[in-house]
């Protein structure tokens, strides 16, 4: 399922264009983070938009730099500038609060973007948040690969591409980890999380949930659930988690 619109661009400082959809409405914006290598194109963005525009809710989509619509290069990414590609749509094309989702990598990074505007962030949910992924999932062996060639080229079960790993976007991440010491978010914070996910193991959303200093917290495990948290039933809980957040501050 995709959009059959183009989608809209803005230009960064440097020049580079950004891909974006964003419908202006009533109450805190929902601005949606795709996980790595996806794209705003995805079901769970897209079904997620469906529902905020039915109810005529604000909502941002967005392509990082090198991902999806956007121009740039995948390889030139790294958590650091997709952080500050999320902070400048933000800042150009949102008025007021946010409410961040992410998915996967997308979780890590609406945790750094709440950390860098915590006044605007009325809540966050994440999907399979994988904070830190750089740290506990990748083996010694990978780690030295990535010192070594720079990069990790691996097959994925997600899409047609390779998994492409650099050394620039690991050592971005070390640089960022969070879940070593007390992470000072203080909104709500909902995390969805499914136990049979191969990808990230459901013990980091307990880990996560600890690790916050806001004390309006929960943690929903997904039984039989798995790393997209893409079925209907999937999608359902994430529009009735969202829901259940501010629509105004």
């Amino acid at each position: 399922m995709t959009d059959s619109a183009a989608p809209d661009f803005i230009a960064r400082p440097d020049g580079l264009r950004l891909a974006y959809r964003h419908r202006p409405g009533a109450g805190t914006t929902i601005v949606f983070l795709p996980g790595y290598m996806s794209d705003m194109e995805g079901g769970k963005a897209m079904a997620l938009d469906a529902w905020a525009a039915d109810r005529g809710r604000a909502m941002l989509r967005l392509d990082y730099s090198g991902n999806g619509a956007s121009e740039g290069r995948f390889v030139d990414g790294t958590l650091d500038v997709w952080r500050d590609d999320v902070l400048f749509l933000i800042g150009e094309l949102v008025e007021g609060p946010v409410v961040l989702v992410g998915s996967s990598m997308g979780g890590w990074l609406a945790l750094l973007v709440a950390l860098a505007i915590a006044d605007r962030v009325a809540g966050i949910v994440g999907i399979a948040a994988a904070p830190d992924f750089t740290n506990w999932g990748f083996t010694d062996a990978q780690k030295a690969q990535l010192r070594i060639d720079g990069q990790i080229v691996e097959p994925t079960p997600y899409g047609d591409e390779p998994y492409v790993t650099t050394c620039a976007f690991w050592e971005s991440g070390e640089a960022n980890l969070l879940l070593g010491s007390a992470i000072a978010i203080d909104c709500p914070v909902r995390l969805l999380q499914g136990q049979e996910d191969p990808d990230v193991p459901w013990q980091i959303a307990v880990d996560l949930a600890a690790a916050l200093r806001s004390s309006d917290v929960q943690t929903l495990l997904i039984k039989d659930g798995d790393h997209r948290l893409s079925r209907d039933q999937d999608i359902a809980l994430l529009i009735r988690t969202v829901a259940t957040l501010p629509e105004y501050p």
